[in-house]
């Protein structure tokens, strides 16, 4: 089919080659539309179905069909009810005017009963069926009454089947008519809710039994053709079910249709194995089909008129719209019609949902903005507003009931503004004091010098008060807006992660399972949710391996050459029992390890020292080393120096970026307490990617890098966290290498050794003198060699953290698979 905007691109005389199929498109879609709105919209179709309901019959002569119809229809759609009661009396008409009576007869029969015993049901859906089977049986032993004047054994039997088939057939309208009401289905159809359809299309076909055109029987040209219909869109399982459950009914409506039971079971079978070949392979399937079980019927005539039914089914298949057969295979689980349109749902919900997210993403953002820009413009003349308030409130007090008030401020304003302004500012500065010569001149001009000045005292309270106050609201609107704007891009980041698709490695799933078992390695199940360098995730279910290990060993180092950098074991979920299957996943391995060391002593050789220290895996790939040191000792410095380190461990692991935290971190730690606690914080950012470093140092001291016989000192000039609300955190980078050792500590081991004048110089030369490169070791000594400069006395709280780079080298070897292609 040509693009519909093919003709945008066509030379002006060719349009109208395109313009026919343009039309006939747009009519077959309002014809289908049409035919939608007449037959679903408006009800039609019910009164079509009633009609073939109304005249089946089930062993030639019960009608079981008519009364859970049309209850099923009054049940679900009201409105719809009298049209579905003219379908079945018309129907019921065509066998009789008995017949048509009492379909009549028994509805509304029943009308009455539910209507009135409504008020007492609590769930009228379950009651439904009893009142339908009860109806229906009573009513046909008085019919049967009536008609001889006796009620027979055979009778009741009879009637038994028929009430029990109303009460079968009523669950199972249930299930089945709202999916020819509604015009937009969005759910897909259950097992037991297909299972009724096929039930409801055989049993409205039973209607069309004795119809034939042409000495072709309608029924089983019908038949055959929902076969190839199910075949085709659902496989040889359903299309089975459809052929057993269709003939059976067909069976149960007429004995001498019993064979085509088997016809119609094994047509759907080889129509669904062949429908690899499209409708022609469903198509050949049941012509296989009907050579195979037609040569059991009753001879070369009867052999000779199958055929011709089922060429008459398969052409009334192959004339089926491809737009109709996709539209229903859309709602059975398993086609892959219901496939894409599952995905496709999927991928609305995860764009909504990305889309939500970002809306967050920008309203916090939004907010973040707004409260920073009310600090990026400040008031014009601010201070000199702030010091006509003051003196107006100095003035109202004092000069306001004074007799020389014209003499100063009408004919000496200048002088004495800017005398009481240079007063106000050397009280402010002195602590309330002012100097001698500042006295006499006030004294000179002023008749009420004390007085002045106990009244600049009690004001400058309140304004140094209000100084504080709007001290602390610009403080906190910065850490509020900080925190808001590092929410946003958290928010922002997680939007973009839910719109990566996941991508289909169907052909790359195929290729490692082929690789693994030409080495003689079974494996059940692959899954590949990402081959992105450095970020591989792959899923595997094995055989129960009894404890060998092969998947570290063996399957680990394959997959290590097959995508060309190193896959390592992540999880493994081993069988309980020896026939089961491992469930096992696999990670990229990163290309640099860490390898940590502590050691610390607390104050006095106490318990509880106020030094803290963490080491924090994060996303990524990325690991955070962190000391704090509380101010002072003890238990209250413990606290602070943890509390550090658990908030900042928090939001970190959230997703937030250093600085950002860091200052968060430092605005709580400052708006906590009015308490002058402090805490220092000594972080340390490594990539495990390239073994990248970041250094944000808050009052610490400094960190040392040992490479081979060279020390590197990393120091960055920062207040300890809590004394100051904004700040900036200076970031020291340095790029590590594999074999780096690199040494933490707290001020109490850096300034630790007695009689020491450069601290630098004396722990360079201690870092140089170890013989050791073990993390732990290198913590142990240097603590040692700080508390024996000592005296062996522990003056202060002291920790030392100790990392060794190295290179993530694997266990195991990579083994090379020669017929594969890496994928890297």
């Amino acid at each position: 089919m040509e693009k519909p905007n093919a003709s945008l691109i066509e030379p002006i005389g060719e349009v109208n080659l395109h313009t026919p199929k343009w039309n006939f498109n747009y009519g077959f879609k309002k014809l289908q539309f049409l035919l939608e709105s007449f037959f679903i919209k408006k009800g039609f179709l019910l009164l079509i179905v009633g009609f073939l309901l109304g005249r089946a019959l089930i062993l030639a002569k019960l009608t079981p069909f008519s009364l859970p119809f049309f209850a099923a229809v009054y049940f679900i759609k009201k409105d719809r009810a009298p049209l579905a009661l003219i379908g079945l009396v018309t129907g019921a008409a065509t066998l009789s005017l008995g017949n048509a009576a009492f379909t009549f007869i028994v509805t509304f029969l029943f009308l009455f009963i539910y209507r009135i015993s409504q008020k007492w049901l609590n769930n009228e859906m379950r009651a439904l069926p009893f009142f339908v089977g009860i109806i229906l049986g009573l009513s046909k032993l008085a019919e049967a009454f009536i008609l001889s004047r006796a009620i027979t054994l055979y009778d009741v039997m009879m009637v038994g089947v028929q009430a029990s088939l109303a009460f079968i057939l009523t669950m199972i309208f249930l299930q089945s008519i709202p999916l020819l009401t509604a015009n937009k289905r969005r759910q897909l159809l259950k097992t037991e809710e297909i299972v009724c359809l096929i039930i409801m299309l055989a049993s409205i076909m039973t209607g069309t039994i004795g119809w034939k055109v042409y000495d072709l029987s309608l029924e089983h040209v019908l038949s055959r053709y929902l076969v190839l219909v199910f075949s085709f869109i659902a496989g040889a399982t359903v299309g089975s079910t459809v052929g057993v459950v269709t003939g059976l009914i067909f069976s149960l409506a007429s004995v001498s249709s019993f064979y085509h039971m088997s016809l119609l079971a094994f047509s759907g079978v080889l129509g669904g194995l062949l429908k690899e070949g499209k409708k022609i392979g469903v198509s050949v399937g049941l012509f296989i089909a009907t050579l195979l079980i037609g040569m059991y019927g009753e001879g070369g005539g009867s052999l000779l008129l199958t055929i011709y039914e089922t060429a008459a089914a398969i052409c009334l298949f192959l004339l089926t719209p491809q737009s109709l057969t996709s539209r229903l295979a859309k709602y059975i689980p398993g086609t892959p019609e219901h496939m894409a349109e599952q995905q496709k749902y999927m991928r609305k919900m995860r764009d909504v949902t990305a889309q939500r997210v970002s809306q967050f993403s920008n309203v916090f953002h939004a907010l973040s903005k707004s409260f920073s820009q009310t600090d990026a413009f400040p008031v014009e003349n601010e201070d000199e507003r702030e010091m006509d308030y003051f003196m107006s409130h100095v003035t109202e007090k004092t000069c306001q009931t004074c007799f020389k008030k014209e003499q100063c401020w009408a004919k000496n304003f200048s002088t004495t503004y800017a005398c009481m302004e240079e007063i106000i500012h050397e009280m402010d500065q002195n602590d309330g004091n002012i100097s001698l010569r500042m006295s006499r001149e006030w004294e000179k001009l002023c008749s009420r010098p004390k007085k002045v000045y106990e009244t600049i005292a009690q004001e400058l309270t309140f304004y140094q008060a209000n100084i504080k106050l709007k001290k602390k609201v610009h403080e906190s609107r910065k850490l509020v807006a900080d925190q808001l704007l590092g929410v946003s891009e958290v928010m922002n980041n997680f939007a973009k992660e839910i719109q990566r698709e996941r991508e289909n490695y169907y052909k790359q799933e195929e290729q490692i399972m082929e690789a693994m078992q030409g080495f003689g390695i079974h494996i059940e199940q692959v899954e590949i949710y990402s081959l992105e360098p450095g970020n591989v995730d792959i899923e595997m279910s094995v055989p129960f391996c009894n404890g060998h290990g092969e998947c570290e060993k063996l399957i680990a180092p394959m997959l290590s050459d097959i995508l060309g950098e190193t896959i390592v074991v992540r999880l493994e979920e081993c069988a309980t029992y020896s026939n089961g299957f491992c469930h096992v996943v696999f990670r990229s391995s990163k290309a640099y390890t860490v390898d940590t060391g502590v050691a610390h002593a607390a104050k006095d050789g106490g318990l509880v020292s106020g030094d803290s220290h963490s080491t924090i895996e994060l996303g990524l790939g990325k690991m955070a080393l962190a000391i704090s040191d509380g101010m002072g000792n003890g238990e209250r410095a413990h606290y602070e120096s943890d509390e550090t380190l658990k908030l900042l461990q928090k939001i970190l692991q959230s997703g937030i970026e250093e600085k950002i935290a860091i200052k968060s971190v430092n605005s709580i730690l400052s708006l906590r307490t009015t308490d002058e606690i402090f805490s220092t914080l000594d972080l340390a950012m490594i990539d495990l990617k390239n073994a990248s470093a970041k250094f944000l140092k808050i009052g610490s001291t400094p960190s040392f890098i040992k490479r081979g016989k060279k020390v590197i000192k990393i120091q960055a000039s920062n207040l300890p966290m809590g004394i100051l609300q904004d700040f900036e955190v200076d970031v020291v980078d340095e790029q590590l290498k594999a074999g780096d050792l690199l040494i933490m500590m707290s001020d109490g081991v850096f300034e630790g050794p007695k009689h020491v004048e450069n601290y630098d110089l004396w722990m360079k030369r201690k870092i140089l003198e170890l013989e050791t490169d073990d993390p732990q070791e290198v913590a142990d000594l240097i603590l040692e060699d700080v508390i024996r400069s000592k005296s062996e006395i522990i003056d202060d709280d002291m920790t030392v953290m100790v990392a060794k780079i190295r290179h993530n080298t694997p266990k195991w070897a990579t083994i090379p698979v020669q017929k594969m292609k890496r994928q890297a």
